[in-house]
């Protein structure tokens, strides 16, 4: 399979991936129902598991298996998540990033690592999975990240679950994906530079001021350990959205102890669970926003986790403006969640 490209927007200093060796042809995008595996064994490919990439980690209740010769062993293992390598990679290995120009136009190759985590139940979603499952998931994303942040050209490592043919899922079963890229994906560059702004002119980290006031005022909380919180941001981009912030100031996701992945673990069940049971289950994304893992110093930020759900669509005001018109106020989005 032909690598992806990486192209720079001049204007807005955002990349965009040109994945064209995923197989799309112009034709195909004429617009169709979205086609999503729900078959269990006969046609989904990850309850054939051994029909898989060759997994990079398979999660027992024993602990990490880290080397197999292939994926029939692991339907002898008493598992409960399997990492593989996508079969259709966003981005792949390569000796070089091959950078170069077209005209005025910045382009390199996809260089990187695309790897999905298959959870072993074809029906259950997080969600409906108890504190200690939803702990072992979290355990195996920080075990891929520490494996991924060192490889050779890896700048930032992306972590996101999508649930759902409206959050772009075309296969039912459950699982998240894990990206490694060379460069620092435009979402999180505009997190990182308005963190470091409010930073330079505050001397504080602007999520921790937001937290705190958000705490003491309680209107936008959903719920709260020691350890971690999950609110309905003020400024949310849509209705209901959800994001888990660690109490403590801290800027990397893959620095998390064990303690934490628990409490962290407790408040993402409560936020997914409270989603599926008042909105009947909605497609959603979520995703992690951590520092980059390019050695650069990023005090100043703190990682957390945003939730999406799917629940309006963009037209013309809000893709040509970038802001989006909410029907229900966060505050209403909060107490509604938490009742």
């Amino acid at each position: 399979m032909a690598i992806s490209e990486l192209r720079f927007d001049l204007v807005s200093k955002d990349w965009v991936v040109i994945a064209a060796g995923r197989g799309r042809r112009p034709d195909t995008f004429a617009r169709k129902e979205i086609p999503v595996v729900e078959s269990i064994a006969v046609d989904c490919p990850f309850c054939q598991i051994q029909t898989q990439e060759t997994a990079v980690l398979v999660k027992t209740k024993q602990g990490h298996i880290t080397k197999i010769k292939n994926n029939q062993e692991i339907t002898k293992l008493d598992w409960s998540f399997v990492v593989i390598p996508n079969k259709y990679p966003a981005f792949g290995q390569a000796q070089d990033l091959n950078e170069r120009a077209i005209g005025p136009y910045q382009i390199m190759d996809g260089v990187g690592f695309h790897e999905v985590v298959v959870y072993r139940d074809h029906q259950r979603q997080l969600a409906d999975f108890s504190i200690e499952e939803v702990a072992g998931f979290i355990d195996v994303l920080q075990q891929r990240y520490l494996a991924l942040m060192d490889k050779e050209f890896i700048n930032y490592i992306s972590i996101f679950h999508n649930q759902g043919k409206e959050a772009g899922a075309s296969v039912s079963h459950p699982h998240s994906q894990i990206i490694a890229i060379p460069v620092i994906d435009p979402d999180l560059r505009r997190s990182l530079e308005g963190s470091q702004r409010y930073f330079n002119l505050n001397h504080q980290c602007v999520h921790c001021t937001m937290m705190k006031w958000d705490l003491e005022n309680g209107e936008r909380i959903i719920f709260e350990n020691d350890q971690f919180v999950v609110l309905v941001p003020f400024a949310s981009r849509v209705s209901f959205e959800m994001r888990i912030y660690p109490k403590e100031h801290k800027s990397y996701f893959e620095r998390i102890t064990d303690q934490e992945i628990r409490s962290l673990a407790e408040v993402l069940k409560q936020a997914l669970s409270r989603l599926a049971k008042k909105l009947n289950n909605p497609a959603y994304n979520f995703f992690i926003h951590t520092a980059p893992c390019d050695s650069k110093d990023y005090d100043h930020y703190h990682w957390h986790i945003e939730i999406l759900p799917k629940t309006s669509t963009w037209a013309g005001f809000e893709l040509g403006t970038g802001i989006e018109i909410l029907t229900i106020a966060p505050e209403q989005s909060a107490g509604f969640l938490r009742a």
